[in-house]
């Protein structure tokens, strides 16, 4: 039978100790029976019902309600929607850099659950710089004292700042992994409030400008890199990470190991690709990855933004290219070309269809169906 009755558990923090909150409708029977939990308290900050947070007094809410009403821990017990890569944790350059002796660096616990819970590098670098930008906003105060007001003046400062959406909404995902995943406090600042997110559409190549943008390559190295972006929908994190042994030319797939959210797919392999990278393998004999640098290191991941990005130039293209719009136009072409969503979202590597969705925003194919009213 399904229980009407709802008790969602919140996360609470009172006099710097924690608390579990219990919120839920006025109801006789919960009214009731809430005041045989151990220590039950009121307080007006949260206006919501709570005790100390232990696991007697947890199981204690669990066994007094079963059968009863419903225990809502979405708020209570902690997810992780990390987007996690399988590469090495690197932290050499906070150890190396120089700040000054007057500002506030990230504790040490921080970068030891980054770490646990394989943040990507890149992540790293944002939720630090963000994290120790906010704590040294607030120079004068111990950061574990911190609060919903401190949190709220100090986006207040980046929204009259201008920053953008994306800036501010990655600023709260470090402050939150601060207080709610390394001190253990989930989902303390729920009411925090987020801009909204922003709608914008991807920046697409018509396929002119993608082999014009090939074409403008310095080598064969280089035109591998970008035609391999492109035509395997590849993100750049994804195409340093490729060995040779993830070109499979018998069933013309591209092994993609590790990706976002530690997940392994297959995408295209082009015939025409095929042809460039055996003159590719033949001239350069990459060993441990396809792409390696001067030392056979893994490629870096700044030179093949350069070298897409100065192709773009060198074609004359009008947009900015990076790397991100040859996966974009790959998806868009697909989609154009009638192949069907789903299987766009597989060879992209979305979890959700909703992420996929965006590139019918830019496909042209459905507009060309649309009679233009000036032209009835």
């Amino acid at each position: 039978m399904e229980l009407k009755k709802h008790i969602t558990l919140k996360h609470l923090l009172i006099d710097n100790k924690k608390h579990i909150g219990l919120q839920f409708y006025s109801d006789k029977v919960i009214n009731s029976l809430i005041k045989e939990l151990p220590g039950l308290q009121w307080t007006d900050e949260f206006n919501m019902h709570h005790i100390e947070n232990t696991s007697n007094n947890l199981s204690a809410i669990f066994d007094l309600f079963r059968g009863v009403a419903w225990i809502n821990g979405k708020y209570f017990f902690q997810t992780t929607k990390s987007k996690q890569l399988d590469e090495d944790f690197n932290v050499e350059w906070y150890r190396k850099r120089d700040l000054p002796t007057n500002l506030k660096s990230c504790p040490e616990s921080y970068f030891q659950k980054l770490e646990l819970k394989r943040y990507a590098n890149n992540t790293v670098k944002s939720y630090v710089s963000c994290f120790e930008r906010f704590i040294n906003y607030h120079k004068n105060k111990n950061i574990d004292s911190l609060n919903e007001v401190d949190i709220r003046n100090y986006i207040q400062m980046l929204v009259q700042s201008k920053h953008s959406n994306s800036y501010i909404n990655q600023a709260i995902n470090s402050i939150k992994f601060y207080y709610e995943v390394v001190l253990g406090m989930p989902n303390r600042f729920y009411a925090i409030e987020r801009p909204r997110k922003e709608a914008k559409l991807p920046i697409v190549l018509s396929k002119i400008e993608v082999l014009k943008l090939i074409e403008s390559t310095n080598n064969i190295k280089h035109k591998c890199i970008v035609s391999l972006l492109y035509s395997a929908g590849l993100r750049r994190s994804e195409l340093l990470s490729l060995k040779p042994q993830d070109i499979d030319s018998k069933r013309m797939v591209i092994k993609v190991l590790g990706s976002k959210g530690n997940k392994d797919r297959y995408t295209l392999l082009s015939h025409n690709i095929l042809k460039d990278l055996r003159l590719y393998f033949k001239q350069y004999q990459p060993k441990d990855y396809l792409f390696e640098g001067v030392r056979g290191q893994k490629y870096n991941a700044n030179s093949v933004y350069k070298i897409v990005s100065n192709a773009g130039a060198k074609a004359g293209l009008k947009v900015k290219v990076s790397p991100h719009v040859l996966r974009h136009s790959f998806a868009t072409h697909l989609l154009e070309s009638g192949t069907d969503l789903r299987y766009i979202q597989i060879l992209l590597g979305h979890n959700s269809s909703k992420t996929t969705e965006i590139y019918t925003h830019v496909a042209t194919n459905t507009f060309n169906l649309i009679k233009n009213p000036l032209d009835l």
